[in-house]
């Protein structure tokens, strides 16, 4: 039977409904999960229509995912990163929600003080167990949505909750009702969905939720989790690894809107950006991340990194400023002692740092030949180089320019050709020659400066 689609605004055949599968036996997909080898990416070529929202957000688990990674954070720590991340987000609220623990005293503090800013972005909202005794913790902090665990592979469900897929469905829906008597927006998070029975399992329950939140005409989320960051965003990648195909089912077999479904991604693979990218463009609306990306095991998708991905995709950035994204990565490296990888992209010390005596020559002609965008007008980051025997004279002539105040604050540039810089050169080629290995580091080139060039400094 042919009915039109309101979404596609075609006539189509009448969408499948697809029954809860209730095996007897976990189904854990061994062809493409053989424990003993790499995971496989299989294809069956079914290539599913991009579909992105009209309106697309982040959201953020620094306090939730993130802080399990690294030495946790103290009251004072998480306010001034919910700062950070409302200054980050925006007065249109790029970043729209950001989520907490509430098992512990301090868990709780934090919240109420973040409560206290009275700000509208980033909404809080909360993690529980699928416990109904939990909720009484979401309603003591007076929190309006919270995220529930609902794993939905069978290595989850058979193995770790010791259950049936049809007790499972049930204590989730239950937990779900439960959550709506009390007036809680649920969040259901879909654990492992990269290794979930899609269509027997993953399809049937979203499907109730929807018709749950139907009869109770109120929302309910649902968090795709790529838990191991299995998911592939490659065109014709098979279920149910395929992030295009779980977004596209979600959205067209179970009809969630896209506004209430919310991609959870790792970088297990290196795949956590690239995958939540393709989340947006299938159909989902939010991406949930953690500043500098910081996780379980490698980590989640950054938040920095989605944020530059927004403004690629829509041009512009709706709002965000961009440069929070610097204060953060210092804020992480001086007051939290994080150690930043120096190669990260957009945050870490080599970012947009050349040690190529080939580039530092060309980014002394026009820095935007080898610095990738204007990083000192959108994220307050002039480009630098390291200085060593391998960048000449052109890199020891940049880092004047840049850091000499007669120079920096002029905007003018003094030329390689310079008496003074072939000194400086001169000075480094023998240390290096003598066996040094490290970067001259802004002190010691200060000094080399002061030696070597004093006219410039006065």
């Amino acid at each position: 039977m042919l009915v039109y689609n309101k979404k596609q605004k075609t006539l189509a055949p009448e969408e499948h409904h697809y029954e809860l599968q209730n095996v007897k036996k976990p189904k854990l997909f061994r062809e493409t999960f053989p424990y003993a080898e790499i995971p496989k990416i299989s294809f069956n070529n079914t290539a599913v229509p991009m579909n992105p929202p009209d309106d697309i957000w982040i959201t953020d688990t620094t306090f939730r995912d993130g802080q399990q990674a690294i030495t946790p954070l103290t009251v004072e720590q998480i306010s001034t990163l919910f700062d950070f991340l409302h200054k980050l987000g925006g007065p249109n609220g790029m970043v729209r929600q950001t989520e907490f623990f509430l098992y512990t005293d301090k868990d709780k503090a934090a919240v109420r003080k973040c409560q206290e800013k009275g700000y509208e972005f980033p909404q809080i909202t909360s993690w529980i167990r699928a416990t109904k005794s939990d909720f009484k913790l979401v309603k003591e902090m007076g929190i309006k949505e919270t995220g529930i665990l609902t794993s939905c592979s069978d290595y989850h469900i058979f193995s770790k909750l010791n259950k049936t897929r049809r007790e499972a469905l049930d204590m989730y829906l239950d937990i779900v009702k439960a959550a709506l008597d009390e007036g809680i927006t649920p969040r259901c998070h879909f654990e492992d969905i990269t290794r979930a029975d899609f269509y027997g399992f993953v399809i049937p329950f979203a499907s109730e939720l929807m018709k749950l939140a139907q009869e109770a005409k109120t929302k309910i989320k649902i968090r795709a989790c790529d838990t191991l960051g299995l998911g592939v965003g490659l065109p014709g990648a098979a279920l149910p690894r395929s992030v295009n195909g779980i977004i596209h089912g979600l959205n067209h077999f179970a009809d969630v809107p896209s506004e209430w479904l919310e991609w959870h991604g790792h970088n297990d693979f290196y795949r956590a950006v690239t995958n939540s990218t393709n989340a947006w463009l299938y159909g989902c609306a939010a991406i949930n991340t953690s500043l500098l990306g910081i996780g379980e095991r490698t980590g989640n998708t950054a938040l920095e990194a989605m944020a530059i991905e927004y403004a690629a995709l829509r041009g512009d950035t709706n709002g965000m400023d961009l440069s929070v994204i610097t204060e953060v990565a210092n804020y992480f490296k001086k007051t939290l002692k994080y150690k930043i990888p120096a190669n990260q992209p957009y945050v870490g010390a080599y970012f947009n740092m050349t040690r190529a005596g080939i580039h530092a020559d060309g980014l002394l002609k026009e820095q935007e030949i080898y610095n990738i965008f204007d990083t000192q007008a959108i994220l307050n980051r002039p480009p630098e180089v390291a200085i060593t025997n391998m960048g000449g004279l052109a890199s020891i002539a940049f880092w004047v320019s840049m850091h000499v105040p007669c120079f920096s604050e002029s905007g003018k540039q003094i030329e390689k050709t310079d008496p003074g810089i072939a000194k400086i050169k001169d000075h480094i080629d023998a240390e290096f020659a003598a066996g040094r290995t490290n970067i001259v580091n802004n002190d010691e080139m200060f000094e080399l400066v002061k030696k070597y060039m004093p006219e410039i400094l006065k």
